[in-house]
């Protein structure tokens, strides 16, 4: 039980790092801390999610590494966020509040992104192919510029980025 805390707690510390020094990073190449979470940030926490699905993949066990790709997004939802939220209203007594401004249109904009993705795989007849890790690398371009652009912090007055 002792490790598995003190694990839990090196990835809390690492964790705090990572989005320090991505702001630094961020700041002194003149990068916004909402682009350096939506991209760098976001690529280097699916790292190891990559890597696990590659090597499984590979034993031929497609169906694992999808899942795993797909369940850990589904973990981090329902219980990495939950979670912490659930420890802080116990400890405080207080609600967490979760502001954001558009989230109604954000979960639209995810659920149109999931159903894309969905009719992509079933036109390619649900094969991997050349063509399809195109298509999803645009839509996911796509989706970082659609994010963006509507990031009011990030809208053109005297310049953007």
């Amino acid at each position: 039980w002792f490790s598995f805390f003190m694990s839990i707690f090196w990835i809390g510390v690492a964790s705090f790092g990572m989005v320090d020094w991505a702001t630094i990073v961020g700041d002194t190449c003149g990068i916004p801390p909402q682009v350096m979470g939506l991209t760098f940030l976001a690529a280097g926490t699916s790292v190891p999610d990559l890597l696990s699905s590659v090597v499984v993949a590979q034993q031929g066990k497609g169906d694992m590494a999808v899942s795993s790709s797909i369940g850990s997004n589904i973990f981090d939802v329902l219980v990495g966020l939950p979670v912490p939220w659930l420890a802080y209203n116990l400890i405080k007594g207080k609600h967490v509040s979760v502001g954001a401004k558009s989230l109604k249109l954000s979960i639209l904009i995810l659920l149109g992104m999931l159903a894309a993705v969905i009719l992509t795989i079933k036109f390619s007849n649900w094969s991997l192919t050349h063509e399809l890790g195109y298509i999803m690398l645009v839509l996911y371009f796509l989706f970082v510029m659609q994010d963006l652009l509507r990031d009011e912090e990030l809208i053109c007055t005297g310049g953007c980025f």
